[in-house]
């Protein structure tokens, strides 16, 4: 009990942080941050490059699962739509009660995905825009699809 009455006895000027001593925390925080902060940008774009390639795959099998059954993939006018809900087309016939996918996902930037058949690069093409949502781009805002899966 005597060290707190010691303890709150002390001057003012004893007590607490020095303005220094503040400052010298601010910059070594600041300092983490411009290490860590482009690591973990460069991290994120990286997870959605990995998210969009498991969706083309996953889309990918879905079509290939369709056409086993009704033995040619949809036209680009029936798109992925028809891999959620039955084509009107009457020569569907056996078409997969409760759909190949239960919702079509959206790209990470929140676009659909693109689809051809045929398409311009293989058989069908399944693809995205990019973040900027226009054809062409580099890096994050590239054109990405089922021709470039590893």
């Amino acid at each position: 009990m005597a060290s707190i009455e010691n303890r709150l006895n002390l001057p003012a000027q004893q007590r607490g942080f020095t303005l220094i001593e503040i400052m010298v925390v601010v910059i070594i925080l600041g300092i983490l941050a411009a290490i860590v902060a482009p690591n973990v940008i460069g991290r994120i774009d990286d997870a959605q490059d990995a998210r969009v390639q498991q969706d083309l795959r996953g889309i990918e099998s879905a079509l290939k699962f369709y056409r086993l059954d009704n033995f040619t993939y949809p036209t680009s006018e029936q798109g992925l739509e028809a891999l959620v809900t039955k084509p009107a087309d009457p020569n569907i016939r056996n078409w997969k009660s409760g759909g190949y996918l239960d919702r079509l996902p959206k790209d990470p930037w929140g676009h659909i995905y693109l689809y051809l058949s045929p398409g311009n690069n293989g058989e069908i093409d399944i693809y995205t825009l990019g973040r900027d949502g226009r054809p062409g781009g580099e890096g994050i805002d590239a054109d990405v699809g089922n021709w470039d899966l590893e």
